[in-house]
């Protein structure tokens, strides 16, 4: 998906043009992958502009950023404040926000402890992830021949850009073959996550989805909708499964900030029928939340 320019980026402490955000070839990161980053939205409401658990965000940031021994130079409430500037300077009503920070220039090799860390924040206009259409009526996952990597691998607790080309790989393939997502199974063959969202299985009434032992990202989205089942009274377990779970389920859907909450409506090409009634109230209510129409969940909204 195309990026579309807009004017400013926040780069190390400051707003630059668009066009002059730029790094060196020998930049650290870009030989090694070795950074770490975050995918944010904004959205536009009725009563302003807010930015989904901005704050929650940006402490994963800086987990992720420990994990990896890059201390990142900038506070939880800098960047948080940084965000709302470049959205500001931007004229943005809504949009993507992708904070990142990584080693940069200066060091080579890989022992990168003396190399700078450098943190960008840069906002654009993005519609849906995997389509309006997908949101509505389901999109066809396959099962992918990349393995997630596993915990002892890296660690999966983070966000880092080098162990997204796993994902890539995915969902390359899943594109490829005339599907709109890919699933991955973990280290031990059960079912894990999609390239970038958490997965949800539904059967008998119960919402199940794979514990963080299963190499899943404890993403915030999926937080979120373990919350609002728990609150609606849906029953909600994490759960280890197995593929074959997924044929015969009675709803699948993944949740993730670019999806936000797609149904699932074929798995391998196994049809499992339009979106069902416990996807359909969990999308009613997170989309109630970030329209800003549900006041029990406003703690989640960071006004701009």
């Amino acid at each position: 998906m195309a990026i579309p320019e807009v004017s400013k980026i926040w780069m190390n402490g400051e707003l630059v043009d668009w066009q002059d955000a730029q790094i060196h070839v020998l930049t650290h990161a870009l030989h090694y992958g070795t950074g770490v980053f975050e995918g944010i939205r904004a959205y536009d409401t009725s009563k302003g502009t807010h930015v989904f658990r901005l704050k929650d965000h940006m402490r994963r940031l800086h987990r992720s950023g420990r994990l990896y021994f890059m201390d990142i130079p900038y506070s939880v409430d800098q960047l948080v404040d940084a965000t709302k500037e470049v959205i500001r300077a931007n004229g943005l009503e809504s949009c993507y926000i992708r904070p990142i920070a990584f080693r940069g220039y200066g060091e080579m090799g890989l022992y990168p402890l003396e190399a700078p860390i450098d943190v960008v924040i840069a906002v654009w206009p993005w519609g849906t992830y995997l389509g309006d259409e997908g949101i509505k009526r389901g999109i066809r996952a396959k099962i992918s021949s990349f393995q997630r990597i596993g915990p002892n691998m890296l660690p999966l607790a983070g966000k880092a850009t080098g162990q997204y080309i796993n994902s890539v790989l995915a969902k390359v393939e899943a594109v490829k073959g005339g599907y709109e997502e890919a699933l991955l199974l973990d280290h031990n063959g059960k079912l894990s996550e999609g390239t970038g969202e958490n997965l949800f299985v539904v059967n008998k009434g119960t919402v199940y989805t794979p514990p963080l032992a299963c190499d899943v990202l404890e993403g915030l989205t999926r937080d979120s909708i373990t919350a609002i089942c728990r609150d609606e009274g849906i029953p909600v377990e994490e759960k280890i499964m197995v593929r074959s779970e997924l044929y015969n389920a009675d709803e699948v859907f993944l949740t993730g900030t670019a999806a936000e909450v797609v149904p699932v409506r074929e798995v391998d090409d196994r049809p499992l029928g339009e979106p069902g009634p416990i996807t359909r109230k969990v999308q009613e209510i997170f989309y109630s939340i970030i329209k800003a129409e549900n006041d029990k969940y406003s703690h989640y909204l960071d006004w701009v």
